[in-house]
């Protein structure tokens, strides 16, 4: 058997040495510790004060309130990542880690959601440049009709048969985006053809005559009534009645109406349609 004997002064030494380094780190980590609170509590006050400014700064350039929120909600978040990872090399933690793992989580994510984040982009883009609005009427992607909603990753229009299309806005903010209530009033482009011995000058009075009494058609700029083509058995012409955004579709349709009755109450044939026979 054997006694092992330990001196109660062992165990004071060990103790006092586990005090003595518990101290020394205490005393070496405190003002590390005090700094990093400081400095977290005023770095948190500045993001706060930026993020306002730059709310106020949005708002003043009338960008959209969905934009708006969203680039002040990242414009925090990237603030606190930078604040957090600033914080950490205050404390003396080798922050390079972190640095390598958001790297790395972004990567990941972009890869994943890659288109996601090209609609995304293309509608950041769009809230940023305003190439329409809602209630604009804009042809694109082959698809003409009325914006009736903008939003980040998608935008939705209302064709004029009531159909609702919704387009993403990656390839939407790359194509080609024809908006016609650029200028605040739409030129309706229409075709009517008359018959070849109709005198234009008739023809475009009686039109312009007609068009004058739609009450939706408007006064300035002048309606206006041009030869388009010359063939075929007729004479062509180019209808160009001038009205607002909401009238459109009433334009549209009306004044195709009122020409044609006009037409027939004066007199002015149609197109007589002509066949040719050819005999072997």
């Amino acid at each position: 058997m054997h006694i092992i004997l330990l001196q109660t002064g062992d165990f004071v030494n060990k103790g006092a040495g586990i005090m003595s380094k518990f101290f020394d780190s205490a005393v070496a980590y405190t003002p590390k510790v005090i700094g990093a609170i400081v400095f977290y509590i005023i770095g948190s006050w500045i993001i706060g004060r930026l993020s306002i400014l730059l709310r106020k700064a949005l708002a003043s350039r009338k960008f959209d309130s969905s934009l708006q929120s969203f680039l002040v909600s990242l414009f925090k978040i990237l603030c606190l990542i930078l604040l957090v990872i600033t914080i950490f090399g205050i404390l003396g933690v080798d922050t390079s880690s972190f640095a390598a793992l958001i790297v790395g989580a972004g990567i990941a994510i972009g890869s994943a959601l890659n288109g996601t984040l090209g609609n995304f982009a293309g509608g950041v883009m769009m809230l940023i440049f305003k190439p329409f609005k809602i209630g604009d009427i804009v042809e694109t992607q082959g698809v003409l009709g009325t914006v009736t909603d903008q939003g980040v990753f998608n935008t939705t229009l209302l064709t004029p048969d009531h159909k609702t299309v919704i387009l993403p806005n990656g390839p939407l903010s790359t194509g080609v985006i024809t908006n016609y209530n650029t200028h605040g009033n739409l030129r309706v482009d229409l075709t009517i053809a008359v018959a070849l011995d109709v005198p234009v000058e008739k023809a475009r009075s009686v039109a312009i005559a007609a068009m004058q009494q739609h009450p939706k058609v408007l006064a300035d700029p002048k309606p206006e009534v041009s030869v388009l083509k010359v063939g075929d058995g007729m004479t062509t012409l180019a209808i160009r009645p001038y009205t607002t955004q909401a009238d459109y579709w009433d334009v549209f349709f009306g004044v195709q109406e009122a020409v044609k009755s006009a037409f027939d109450s004066n007199g002015i044939a149609g197109p007589i349609p002509h066949r040719v026979i050819i005999q072997k």
